[in-house]
């Protein structure tokens, strides 16, 4: 067979002699011939070097494993660096005061644990800021690409942004990119009107704090009707959208966001139309349209919320809202106001609590031609009655006046005399 190499003495091979291999003269071990060195060497290089090949051949298959998974783990986090990156452009934030936070700050306010306040206007975020202080963050409902963006929009948001009064929540600046704006308010610790209102601490806002609130939401709205440039209707006029700071003093917010969902398109709740359930001025049913005299409507439903303690729909049966309520249960006398009075109240100032139930029944009449202005509103509600024996009220405040009206507490039941132009509903008051 011509075969050549060395036969090993161990095994089946230890049972053959050396018949067994004769015709290979090339063969040699322990019962054949010495081997060449050569032969021998060579036959255990051969082994040595198949023996090396298979652990490159598995170092190698690990090697390219490693190499792999590093190589797919420094893709990712490049990846994520270059989206943050990216989102840290998209994000602007356009500020209308002097801020000591950015953009990440903001966003990093948007948690579910931060909530305190959702509805069709947005989501509200309690914030804390790396200075300490707090922020509101409201971000509005997602718009479609370009809408939310264009000049209109962020003209209007930077009208609403220099708009300084004492009794209007500023606009500290918004935060936008291509889907999301996220606007920065001031915050108001004790909330809105309508979740002290009408929640277990109602009971705890005495007559002279209702009075004092109601006041200066009323100076507010006059700031933005007839003192504000340009000129802005609210829109949404509610408790809601009345916050109190922590002494208790009335801001008027949301001013001007109604008209950025209807444009937007968003229907989840009536603010996106022209007010809330409750507040609507009756007009807007064939009209479709709002104006001052809508807000003016919706600020006399506010009163009679302080007034009487309650919602403006929901307590009445089907159907029935706070004004119709109201003037089917007073009749036009004065045992009729005493009935709806806030059974929470334990002692009034009747002349009071008669004057400022005056002012809402003006402000919610029938006929838009009817109501008053939000700066006769603020005239009006500034000049109390007084007890007789008593000094003369002082001449009123204009609503760019910003002092806090009086709040002395007295219980003299001496009712209002009754102004020249009496609605018919109080016509025995």
């Amino acid at each position: 067979n011509n075969l050549s190499g060395l036969v090993p003495g161990s095994g089946q091979f230890s049972y053959f002699n050396y018949t067994s291999f004769l015709g290979n003269p090339e063969l040699c071990g322990p019962y054949l011939g010495p081997c060449k060195d050569g032969v021998a060497k060579g036959t255990h290089e051969t082994h040595v070097k198949g023996g090396l090949s298979a652990s490159m051949k598995l170092l190698l298959v690990i090697g390219l494993l490693v190499f792999s998974i590093l190589f797919a783990v420094a893709a990712i986090i490049k990846a994520r660096s270059l989206k943050k990156a990216s989102d840290a452009r998209a994000w602007k934030l356009t500020a209308f005061q002097r801020l000591d936070f950015t953009c990440d700050d903001v966003l990093d306010c948007l948690k579910e644990d931060n909530i305190i306040g959702k509805g069709g206007a947005g989501i509200v975020y309690k914030g804390s800021m790396p200075s300490g202080d707090h922020v509101a963050v409201k971000r509005l409902p997602a718009m479609s690409r370009g809408s939310s963006h264009d000049h209109g929009f962020n003209a209007e948001i930077q009208t609403l942004g220099r708009i300084r009064h004492r009794h209007i929540v500023r606009l500290l600046g918004f935060c936008s990119n291509h889907e999301t704006n996220l606007l920065v308010y001031e915050y108001m610790p004790n909330g809105s009107l309508g979740e002290v209102l009408h929640g277990k601490k109602g009971g705890h806002l005495h007559w002279d704090t209702r009075y004092k609130i109601a006041v200066e939401a009323a100076k507010g709205l006059c700031y933005l009707h007839h003192d504000c440039s340009p000129l802005i209707v609210h829109r949404d006029v509610k408790s809601n959208n009345i916050l109190l700071n922590s002494d208790f003093e009335a801001h008027v917010a949301d001013f001007g966001l109604a008209k950025f969902l209807q444009d937007s398109g968003t229907s989840e709740c009536m603010s996106a139309i022209a007010g809330s359930y409750g507040y609507i001025a009756p007009e807007y049913a064939y009209t479709l349209k709002v104006d001052e005299k809508s807000d003016v409507y919706s600020f006399g439903v506010v009163l009679l919320e302080l007034v009487c303690g309650r919602k403006p729909v929901g307590e009445f049966g089907d159907g029935v809202d706070i004004v119709q309520w109201v003037r089917k249960m007073t009749d036009s006398n004065k045992e009729g106001v005493l009935k709806v009075l806030d059974p929470r109240l334990p002692s009034v100032p009747l002349h009071e609590v008669m004057h400022v139930f005056y002012v809402a029944m003006l402000c919610v009449e029938e006929q838009a031609v009817e109501r008053p202005t939000m700066r006769e509103v603020v005239q009006i509600l500034t000049e109390l009655p007084k007890p007789p024996n008593s000094e003369s009220p002082t001449s009123p405040a204009p609503c760019t006046t910003l002092d806090p009206p009086p709040t002395t507490i007295t219980r003299d039941q001496q009712q209002p005399p009754a102004p020249k132009s009496t609605p018919p509903d109080l016509l025995s008051i």
